[in-house]
């Protein structure tokens, strides 16, 4: 099934690969209202094609996102009032991006800022060019962070490493961004879109059912005591052992060559 629409996000589904791209790229990609509008509904419409096995996020242009369009906020009649609700659209983006049923990469060249980091982290992995510039900036134009921002990092980070990039906007670039566990891996200018729909592609192929489960563990465990999280995990490695693909992956495994799992398209 093919699908694909244009707009403030472009949304291309093919062959089980669905691709999510923040379309403003004369802007830097700065998030507004109807950028944060459009990418909660692409992901509404990842949801509804079952065949999607992955999905990436990306930039158009030479950068990922410069975070929000403060044009846009001086713009604004009533700025708390739009503030609010540009929040809360993002925010129904951020936890649509975590709660897709399938594993989720970003792509992430030039400025990743303020909101930008919070949808780049909103993904199980992280493929970013050795020259991006990370840079929280919130506190810079005198406000604070949102979609999810302050959470992913103090979790990712510890609160002393998230209040110093949150508090200071010291900028980091993909190298050290890796050294700090934010980024998955790191790989050369102009090649982040390319090596992770590598990826993505090589995860349709896949055992999709393992691979969606496995992301869902790695999700929900902060949140979990490991008592819970233990239950989870072994139900859904008794659920996965009787699928057509578990019995492939054992039965490949034993005979010594490589699967070809049945969900992989």
């Amino acid at each position: 099934m093919n699908a694909r629409t244009q707009g403030p996000v472009s949304l291309e589904i093919t062959d089980g690969l669905a691709l999510i791209g923040l379309n403003r790229p004369d802007n830097g990609n700065a998030i507004t209202l109807p950028m944060a509008q459009a990418l909660r509904d692409a992901v509404a419409d990842v949801v509804a094609h079952a065949d999607v096995g992955a999905a990436v996020l990306f930039g158009h242009g030479d950068q990922f996102s410069v975070g929000g369009d403060l044009l846009s906020f001086a713009d604004a009649d009533r700025p708390s009032e739009f503030l609010a609700e540009l929040a809360g659209t993002a925010h129904q983006a951020v936890l649509g991006l975590r709660s897709l049923s399938v594993p989720v990469i970003s792509a992430v060249q030039g400025a990743c800022a303020g909101g930008g980091i919070g949808f780049a982290l909103s993904a199980d992995l992280v493929v970013a060019e050795r020259t991006a510039r990370f840079v929280v900036a919130y506190t810079a134009a005198g406000l604070s962070p949102d979609c999810g921002v302050s959470w992913t990092l103090a979790r990712l980070l510890g609160p002393a490493r998230a209040n110093d990039l949150i508090l200071t906007n010291r900028r980091l670039d993909g190298a050290e961004a890796e050294r700090l566990g934010l980024v998955s891996r790191v790989v050369d200018p102009g090649t982040a879109l390319e090596r992770a729909t590598g990826l993505a592609r090589a995860f349709t192929r896949g055992p999709r059912a393992a691979l969606a489960s496995s992301a869902r563990l790695v999700r929900d465990a902060p949140a979990r005591p490991l008592e819970e999280h233990l239950d989870a995990e072994a139900a859904s490695i008794s659920a996965l052992v009787d699928t057509a693909d578990g019995q492939e992956g054992v039965n490949a495994f034993l005979e010594r060559r490589p699967p070809v799992f049945p969900s992989g398209s």
